[in-house]
């Protein structure tokens, strides 16, 4: 196959000077009054303004100084997604250093890794859990010399003790960084071995702030843009985004709290979400067994059958038969009416990445009137590499790339880029810096095409397919979203390398089972054990695979799976922190599992292990 390329030359000059702090600066002096964020207030939110939350943050940075962090020196953070994160961010910005976020829910170990490698000289808690596992990772950290604890007043007690700090000494240090300089230091979720550490540098926030802004000025940059974060900014997603809102003026609150955030869309209203598509599917799921439960599931389905279909007819540019207009308008008001309002009612755009949507989900929310603007990228690329945009979108791609960003497909399929995303190298580590980079070119792990438009579909990662006994090839992506779109399904893991035929591993939603099981005519609170022996239950699982094999070929599809009677989370080690799957650890922790599913010879298509 020869190498195909596609490279959209950058909209916005570059600038070698600027750095994360100017972006903030700039939107100051633009709109001074104009609210950049919003905080929880009783029932309601509290606006606060560029020039206020500029004010926030050059006191802390203040504090910073006071306490002793130099320029450079990097700094670890633990919090969750909060009005604080983004302030503690910029205080850090404006006093010249370096964060080294760390995922809330990281293990001590793993806390110990990051602050141990990066040489963060001091570290920041937002809860009291996470003060402890910093206080046991402390005892296996020389370099750690300050800690501070936001449950005991750690932001007000900087920002007392660095009153008598000239501005001129923040704004000195706030200016020191070029582009090029390190901003920050992102570590991966490691779902493929310990974590490295990513040198982003300010040119990558800022000159792709600048270029998205424009590509995506549909979304944010229009009157009362406003978002409501759920998902971790100590992941590059909404780290990028979080940025990005600063520059283009976007009003953001936060919510770290997932099952408070439909109140919290309902009272905030944001006009865009981002999320991962796990999100996407939980929305879904939780209406379907609520209209299950009122007895109305007939008439969603058949609501989501019409919705998948008039968008898929738009798209395709297809006429829309009178019946289908007739049926759309009458489910419009019966159902994605009550849809919109529960998320707030103003969503008009989702910006989805980090996994496979799937087409089916895509088309639905496009009906409710929510296009989702699927992309594509790694820590590495500082979030974005491809997104679908507002004038050029087409579900089940992950869009064109953006501008000031260049794709191309090795030899072999494999995904390449290149541009003002690309990470400067991994921490102390050339090795993998050099094993990563191709002629400039920074080779990501994922298989790709291109339609001749330019959109990027993405097939699955390289180091994940999986080669039959008879030596086909297959990716296990493909197949898993499709089966965990099911509301019983928790996770599924595609085996069968050197097998003889295609398997999975299965575990149930937890959370969606209750419901599921009561409308089943099943105990509400029937056990785990239980259920993954219930008859019904796997019935609904192979319901779940018979629709993911529709996707492929005979030989890449599964021909057994057995259910597990346990739950894959991050904390048991099976999860990153963004919910990918940790495929090694699972083979390994499971792999008495994997050879029972080839212990008995099997003889027909789709046979559910009992």
């Amino acid at each position: 196959m020869s190498a195909v390329q596609f490279e959209v030359p950058a909209v916005v000059p570059a600038d070698p000077s600027a750095n994360i702090t100017d972006l903030l600066s700039e939107r100051v002096k633009e709109t001074p009054d104009r609210a950049l964020f919003a905080v929880p207030d009783g029932d309601g939110w509290k606006d606060v303004s560029a020039a206020e939350f500029q004010r926030q943050v050059i006191a802390l940075a203040k504090g910073f100084a006071a306490a002793g962090i130099e320029p450079g020196d990097k700094v670890g953070f633990i919090a969750r997604t909060t009005y604080e994160w983004s302030l503690v961010d910029f205080g850090l910005f404006y006093a010249g250093a370096v964060m080294v976020p760390i995922y809330e829910t990281s293990s001590t170990a793993q806390i110990t890794w990051c602050l141990s490698d990066s040489g963060a000289v001091a570290c920041m808690t937002e809860l009291p859990s996470h003060a402890e596992r910093l206080a046991e990772a402390a005892v296996d950290l020389p370099l750690l010399r300050t800690t501070w604890s936001m449950a005991d007043g750690a932001l007000e007690k900087l920002v007392a003790a660095g009153t008598d700090v000239p501005d001129a000494e923040i704004e000195r240090r706030r200016t020191i960084a070029n582009g090029a300089d390190i901003a920050t230091l992102i570590y991966t979720s490691g779902s493929t071995g310990r974590p490295k550490g990513c040198v982003l540098t300010h040119a990558n926030f800022v000159e792709l702030s600048r270029n998205s802004a424009v590509a995506l000025s549909e979304v944010v940059q229009v009157p009362g843009a406003s978002t409501l974060l759920f998902i971790t900014t100590a992941h590059v997603f909404a780290r990028f985004i979080s940025v990005l809102a600063i520059h283009a003026g976007v009003k953001t609150g936060h919510q770290p709290d997932t099952s408070r955030l439909l109140p919290a869309l309902g009272s905030f209203k944001p006009t865009f979400l981002l999320a991962v598509p796990r999100v996407f599917e939980k929305v879904y799921n939780s209406a379907e067994q609520k209209a299950e439960s009122g007895g109305k599931g007939k008439i969603f389905r058949a609501a989501a059958n019409t919705a998948v279909e008039h968008s898929t007819r738009l798209q395709e540019g297809r006429r829309i038969p009178l019946m289908l207009k007739l049926r759309f308008a009458l489910f419009d008001r019966l159902v994605y009416k009550t849809l919109r309002a529960a998320m707030g009612g103003n969503v008009s755009y989702a910006v989805s990445g980090s996994a496979p949507l799937g087409a089916r989900l895509g088309h639905f929310y496009h009906s409710l009137g929510i296009t989702v603007l699927e992309g594509y990228g790694l820590t590495e690329t500082t979030a974005p590499a491809t997104v679908n945009l507002p004038t050029k979108s087409k579900i089940g791609t992950v869009g064109p790339v953006l501008p000031g960003v260049g794709i191309r497909l090795a030899e072999d399929g494999e995904i390449e880029v290149r541009g003002i995303n690309v990470f400067r190298e991994y921490w102390h580590n050339e090795a993998a810096t050099a094993d990563a980079m191709d002629d400039g070119w920074f080779r990501t792990g994922d298989f790709g095409s291109f339609d001749d438009e330019g959109f990027l579909t993405i097939i699955g990662r390289k180091k994940e397919i999986i080669v039959t006994a008879g030596g086909k090839n297959v990716s296990p992506a493909l197949l898993e979203d499709a089966i965990r779109a099911n509301p019983v399904v928790g996770q599924v893991v595609v085996v069968g390398d050197q097998r003889p035929f295609i398997g999975a591993l299965v575990t149930l939603d937890a959370e969606m089972l209750p419901t599921w099981l009561a409308n089943n005519g099943l105990p509400a609170d029937m056990p785990l054990d239980d259920c993954a022996t219930n008859a019904q239950v796997r019935a609904e699982v192979q319901r779940a695979v018979d629709e993911g094999n529709k996707l492929v070929s005979r030989a890449e599809s599964i021909r057994k799976f057995t259910i597990l009677p346990t739950q894959w989370t991050e904390a048991s080690g099976h999860l990153t922190p963004k919910m990918s799957i940790k495929r090694h650890v699972i083979l390994s922790d499971y792999s008495g599992a994997v050879d029972e599913l080839y212990n008995v010879p099997v003889k027909t298509t789709n046979n559910a292990v009992g």
